[in-house]
C-alpha cells in the first residue's frame, strides 16, 4: 500500500511538472489546425466562382397589355418579367428585407447562425431549415441546385460572400426580386403584382407590397390567400408583422402604418385563359416578332412587354354580343324586323336550315387613316377554333364591295373588286379607306414593345393613297342616308350564305361577317349552310353594341372633337355610310 501510494504521489508530481508543455502543444495543435482550416477556407474562397444564373432563371415570359395598358395574357415558359431596380418602390424593398432579412443592408452575405442550423439539421436527420439571408436566398434559388448538403450549403456561403463583396446590395436585391417565387406561378416581383393585384410593380401600394413580401415564407400555401379564410387570416397576421417592422426601422411613417389596410387579392385559381383573347395575342405575337426579327419562340421567352391597339373592354363585350346572338331562342322574328328597318334592306327568306349548323362570326374595328386594330373577334373559343376568322377567314362578298365596283383602286386594293372571298379584316381596311378619303393604313396590332423599361419598337402609321378623294367621296355618297344620322350601315350578302354589315365614320370603321357551315364530321369536310333567319338581327346588334363601346356613350365624349391621323385637321362632320 505505501508502494502504490508513493507511485501515485510521483504521477500526480509529473503531470503538474508537464501540465504548461502539454497545453502548449495542445494550444499549437489548434492553432495549426485552425491555420489549415482559414487557409483552405481562403483558398476554396479564391477558387470559387460566382456561376451564372441557371438558363430557367434567365427566361422570361413576354406580356401582351390592351391599348389602356390593361393585363392581356403572356407567352413564355416562366411567368417571370425581369425590371430594373428603379421599378420597384422603395417601400416594397423594404418590405422584402423586413420580411426575409433585416439585417440585409449590413450584413456579409451570410448568417452563420443559419449555416449551423441547416448543418445540423442535416447531420441529425431534421427537416429542411430557412432563416437564410437574401443573398443566399438567391444563390441558392438563381445559381445553384436546391440539393440540400452540407458541401452545397457551404458552397452557398462562399458564394454568397464573395457576390457580397464583388456587387453592391441593390444589385444583390434586383436579382433576387426578379427571381424569387411568389406562388401562383408567378417568379419575380412583376409577375407577382400581376398575378395578385393586376398592376405593374412600380404601381404598387405600401399594403400590396407588404403582402407580397409576406407571401415569399411560403408561397404554396399563402398563394390561396383571398380565396382561404384560414390562410388569409395567417397571411393577415404575418402582414402586420411586416408593416410593423418597417414602421420600427423608419421605412414608413407612423401614418402610413396607421392607414394600412390588408389589399384585397384577385380570385385563385384564375379560369380558363383560352377563350377569346388567345386570338388577340396570337395575331399580335406574329406581328411584334417580325417588328424584332425574331422568332416568335424568342419572343415568348425573350420578357417583352407587347403593348397592343386592342381595346379590351370593346373584345370583351363584341364576345358577350357574339354570345348573346347564338344563344338567344326568343324574339328571332322581332329582332329581324327591327334589323330590316334600321339596315332598310329587302327582308330575308325565312330558312331554317336543317342538321347541325354552326354560324361563325367576325368583327373588325379599326382607325381609318391610321390602321389601329380595336376589336379583332375571330371566334367564339380558341380552344375549340384556333383559326381567327376576322384575320385569316375567307367569307363570300357577295355585295358587300359593290359601292367600289367601277373604281380604280391603287395598292393595295387594287384586285379588292375581284376578290370574291376577302377577309373581314381587308373589307374593313378598304371601307376605312373610303373613311379616310383615300387614304389606305396598313392595319396594325402593336403599338409599342418594350423590354426592362426601354422602348424597342414604337408603330407609326403607314399610309399611302389607294383611291382618290373623289372616289371616296363617291362611296360616300353612294351609301348616304339621313343628313342628321351620326353613323349608318352598309349592308352585303352572298344570298342567303354570308352576311355583312359595314358601319363608319371619319374615326372609326367596323365591319361585322357572318357565314354558316355543316361542321366536319369524321371524314366529312365542312359544308357551307344557309344562314338562319335571325342573322340580320344578331349582325346588327353585335354591330350597334361594339360600336357604342368604343365610341363611348358616356356624357360628354365627343369623339369628332378628337384628332385623327390621316385625316383634313378640322373635321368633324361624320362620313356616313348607309344603303
Amino acid at each position: 500500500m505505501a508502494g502504490l501510494r508513493r507511485r501515485l504521489v510521483e504521477r500526480r508530481i509529473r503531470i503538474r511538472r508537464t501540465r504548461g508543455r502539454r497545453l502548449r502543444r495542445a494550444i499549437v495543435v489548434l492553432l495549426a489546425l485552425l491555420a489549415n482550416l482559414v487557409g483552405a477556407a481562403v483558398v476554396a474562397y479564391h477558387l470559387t466562382k460566382i456561376p451564372e444564373p441557371h438558363p430557367e432563371t434567365a427566361m422570361q415570359s413576354t406580356v401582351f397589355v390592351d391599348d389602356h395598358g390593361d393585363y392581356l395574357g403572356r407567352r413564355g415558359p416562366v411567368d417571370r418579367q425581369e425590371i430594373p431596380l428603379s421599378q420597384v418602390p422603395r417601400y416594397v424593398q423594404e418590405a422584402v428585407i423586413a420580411a426575409e432579412n433585416r439585417s440585409f443592408r449590413t450584413d456579409t452575405g451570410i448568417s452563420p447562425r443559419a449555416i449551423a442550423r441547416a448543418a445540423w439539421s442535416t447531420v441529425s436527420g431534421g427537416g429542411r431549415q430557412g432563416g437564410s439571408t437574401i443573398t443566399q436566398q438567391y444563390v441558392k434559388n438563381a445559381l445553384l441546385s436546391p440539393q440540400q448538403s452540407l458541401s452545397r450549403k457551404a458552397r452557398e456561403a462562399l458564394i454568397s460572400i464573395k457576390l457580397d463583396r464583388t456587387r453592391s446590395k441593390d444589385e444583390i436585391l434586383q436579382g433576387y426580386l426578379n427571381t424569387v417565387y411568389f406562388g401562383r406561378g408567378a417568379a419575380g416581383i412583376q409577375s407577382a403584382a400581376r398575378n395578385y393585384f393586376g398592376v405593374d410593380a412600380k404601381d404598387l401600394t405600401v399594403s400590396q407590397g407588404a403582402a407580397l413580401a409576406s407571401v415569399i415564407n411560403i408561397p404554396s400555401y399563402y398563394e390561396k390567400a383571398g380565396s382561404d379564410p384560414k390562410v388569409t387570416a395567417k397571411l393577415v397576421d404575418r402582414w402586420e408583422w411586416v408593416l410593423d417592422a418597417m414602421a420600427h426601422s423608419g421605412a414608413i411613417t407612423s401614418a402610413q402604418r396607421a392607414a394600412a389596410r390588408f389589399p384585397a387579392f384577385r380570385f385563385y385559381p384564375p379560369g380558363d385563359t383560352d377563350g377569346q383573347r388567345q386570338y388577340l395575342i396570337d395575331a399580335a405575337a406574329s406581328e411584334a416578332a417580325d417588328r424584332l426579327g425574331i422568332t416568335e419562340d424568342q419572343l415568348a421567352r425573350g420578357g417583352y412587354t407587347v403593348r397592343t391597339t386592342f381595346d379590351l373592354t370593346a373584345q370583351d363585350a363584341t364576345a358577350e354580343l357574339a354570345a348573346d346572338g347564338t344563344d338567344k331562342k326568343t324574339g328571332e322574328k322581332s329582332g329581324e324586323k327591327a334589323a330590316e328597318e334600321k339596315a332598310g334592306g329587302g327582308k330575308r327568306a325565312e330558312v331554317k336550315p336543317t342538321g347541325d349548323v354552326r354560324v361563325h362570326t367576325a368583327v373588325v374595328a379599326l382607325v381609318p387613316g391610321d390602321g389601329a386594330v380595336r376589336v379583332l373577334y375571330g371566334g367564339a373559343d380558341y380552344a375549340s377554333q384556333p383559326f381567327n376568322d376576322a384575320r385569316d377567314g375567307a367569307v363570300e362578298a357577295g355585295t358587300a364591295l359593290q359601292p367600289f365596283s367601277g373604281m380604280k383602286l391603287l395598292a393595295p386594293l387594287t384586285d379588292l373588286t375581284r376578290t370574291a372571298a376577302p377577309t373581314p379584316l381587308r373589307l374593313a381596311s378598304a371601307y376605312a379607306t373610303a373613311a379616310a378619303h383615300g387614304v389606305y393604313a396598313t392595319p396594325y396590332t402593336v403599338a409599342k414593345i418594350t423590354r426592362a423599361g426601354r422602348t424597342l419598337y414604337e408603330a407609326h402609321p403607314r399610309t399611302r393613297t389607294a383611291m382618290t378623294r373623289a372616289d371616296a367621296g363617291m362611296v360616300a355618297k353612294l351609301l348616304y342616308g339621313r343628313l342628321d344620322a351620326p353613323v349608318a350601315t352598309q349592308t352585303g350578302a352572298a344570298g342567303l350564305r354570308t352576311l355583312w354589315q359595314t358601319t363608319y365614320d371619319e374615326h372609326l370603321t367596323l365591319t361585322v361577317a357572318l357565314f354558316a357551315e355543316h361542321p366536319a364530321k369524321g371524314k366529312k369536310a365542312a359544308l357551307p349552310a344557309p344562314l338562319p333567319y335571325t342573322a340580320g338581327s344578331r349582325s346588327l346588334s353585335v354591330s350597334e353594341g361594339v360600336w357604342s363601346k368604343i365610341v363611348g356613350t358616356v356624357e360628354g365624349h365627343d369623339p369628332a372633337a378628337e384628332p385623327n391621323p390621316g385625316l383634313p385637321t378640322g373635321q368633324t362632320k361624320p362620313i356616313l355610310a348607309t344603303r
